[in-house]
């Protein structure tokens, strides 16, 4: 018989687990920020600071930057996930919703830092014309969406997490 105030068994240890949940809360808010707070702002800084201050290639610019400086924290968190998912695989820690999130949400992280990203820089590197260039409309929309799939899933992921260990 199971006592009702007994602690809930963690899949890892203590040390690790709340460092991995504050990686996967930290990143999602990172998502957030950049996708929620920064494009908004940046990409209609004309309507903040008059017209012609910035182009939308040189808004572009500053939106890459913020990218670049979150993926590393995204690279990590997809490690992360993916060494935290091995352990609980082993070890016989298996939820479907769990996996699925965790898999969308590696899959699509790698994918946006080490194959959109890439991409956009180089695209970039062709100067403000590669804007009406459609092969780099279409990589952006799709690096967007990615982007967009990645958050829905990390969300998903740790609030898995957060359920299974509060209910």
């Amino acid at each position: 018989m199971k006592r009702a105030d007994a602690a809930v068994k963690l899949s890892m240890p203590k040390y690790l687990w709340i460092p991995y949940l504050m990686l996967l809360g930290i990143t999602l808010g990172i998502g957030l920020s950049a996708g929620v707070f920064a494009a908004p702002v940046i990409f209609h800084a004309d309507d903040l600071l008059g017209g012609g201050v910035l182009s939308h290639y040189q808004e572009g610019l500053i939106m890459t930057q913020i990218f670049i400086k979150s993926n590393i924290v995204v690279n990590i968190t997809c490690a992360a996930i993916l060494v935290a998912e091995g352990y609980h695989f082993l070890r016989f820690y298996r939820d479907p919703i769990t996996f699925y999130s965790a898999f969308v949400t590696v899959w699509t992280g790698f994918m946006f830092t080490l194959y959109y990203t890439p991409q956009i820089l180089e695209f970039q590197a062709h100067g403000e014309s590669i804007l009406e260039n459609e092969l780099f409309q279409k990589a952006h929309i799709a690096s967007e969406w990615d982007f967009k799939i990645f958050v829905v899933a990390l969300t998903i992921l740790l609030g898995r997490y957060l359920y299974r260990k509060i209910v």
